[in-house]
């Protein structure tokens, strides 16, 4: 993996004298082009953890948002992440909010992002999605609304009945700031209704493969909101609880960047992600694994978010500045952090600080 990183490094002036949309669409295309290696398969281990009845190699994954259209799910899973989720994907091709709505904010190590759910829909993903059915590794499918819909809660029953018996889980994504009203399918009466309608929807198309359910949630969220969602979760019995997108609060920032409209993701975020990992930790009581993403860039981060009650990592912003070599990394910077703190897995190890 440190070639990886020797290619990025090789790289990275080029790619960021690119426009950031551009850029990730180089790595994208480079990504593509690199030698097929096989996704490593789950086994028992030091790093292996078991989610919802999934059997993950290691708990460190690439979040959504990162390969959109399920263009390089194996090529990502063969650097050595041991899940990797793509999408949001919605029933409809959308092109999204106006360019230019990707930002680097390179002195905080952060991003802005108004993408608007922009991907290729339902049918172009199906196609690549098919076409890797049987191979290894856990694949999560992360499902949206379109922006016009009339009905968006009918959109994710859609999805989820598309995508069902091609996923390991579905992740339901009601927290992007860039969709407007989006994050008011989080309310308790919407987002049970939503969640109902998804199960039923799951369970007609995959009966006897049923994915389970994770639930993407915001940062942004007050406890009153936090404890109605774990209510949710543990009634619905939801596989996960994805936590958290990225921020419409803004903390103190550097970059020229800084005043964009958008989700904040990255370094800026760790603080807040990890509290709201810690406080859905206490409201579920441990009964919902959790999965946490934000401002995660190194082993110790994820090794903190782990000990503050996550089953599971998610990295996307930070490869923008390191490379997506960057998760074999931190796989191995576990390793060495679970042996000298004494523990044996990492279901010990989660909210043991």
């Amino acid at each position: 993996m440190t070639h990886s990183f020797r290619l990025f490094d090789l790289f990275k002036p080029a790619i960021f004298a690119l426009d950031s949309e551009t850029g990730h669409r180089f790595a994208i295309t480079a990504l593509k082009a690199l030698p097929q290696k096989r996704a490593q398969p789950s086994r028992t281990g030091v790093l292996a953890v078991n989610v919802a009845g999934l059997d993950f190699p290691n708990p460190v994954g690439v979040a959504a948002g990162f390969d959109k259209d399920a263009e390089v799910p194996d090529a990502l899973l063969g650097l050595g992440f041991g899940f990797t989720e793509v999408g949001s994907i919605t029933p409809k091709a959308q092109s999204g909010n106006p360019k230019p709505r990707l930002f680097r904010l390179v002195e905080d190590q952060a991003v802005i992002n108004r993408m608007g759910f922009n991907n290729a829909g339902a049918e172009a993903a199906l196609t690549r999605l098919n076409a890797r059915l049987g191979r290894p590794g856990v694949l999560g499918i992360n499902i949206g609304a379109n922006k016009d819909s009339e009905d968006r809660v009918a959109d994710y029953a859609q999805m989820a009945s598309i995508m069902a018996p091609l996923a390991s889980y579905l992740a339901v994504n009601v927290s992007s700031p860039n969709t407007p009203g989006l994050r008011a399918l989080q309310d308790e009466g919407a987002l049970t209704d939503l969640i109902d309608q998804v199960i039923a929807a799951r369970d007609t198309t995959a009966p006897e493969k049923a994915p389970p359910i994770f639930l993407k949630v915001a940062p942004d969220l007050e406890l009153a909101d936090i404890d109605a969602i774990a209510r949710i979760a543990i009634d619905k019995k939801l596989g996960a609880l994805i936590v958290s997108n990225t921020t419409i609060s803004r903390p103190t920032l550097r970059s020229r960047h800084a005043g964009e409209q958008g989700g904040l993701s990255g370094a800026p975020l760790k603080a807040l992600a990890t509290q709201r990992i810690r406080d859905f930790a206490k409201a579920t009581g441990g009964a919902v694994p959790l999965i946490g993403v934000g401002g995660i860039a190194s082993a110790d981060h994820a090794w903190e978010r782990i000990r503050a009650g996550a089953s599971l990592v998610q990295l996307y912003s930070a490869m923008v500045y390191h490379g997506p070599g960057l998760g074999a990394q931190i796989v191995k910077g576990l390793e060495r952090l679970m042996a000298r703190d004494g523990f044996t897995s990492i279901a010990e190890a989660v909210g043991s600080e």
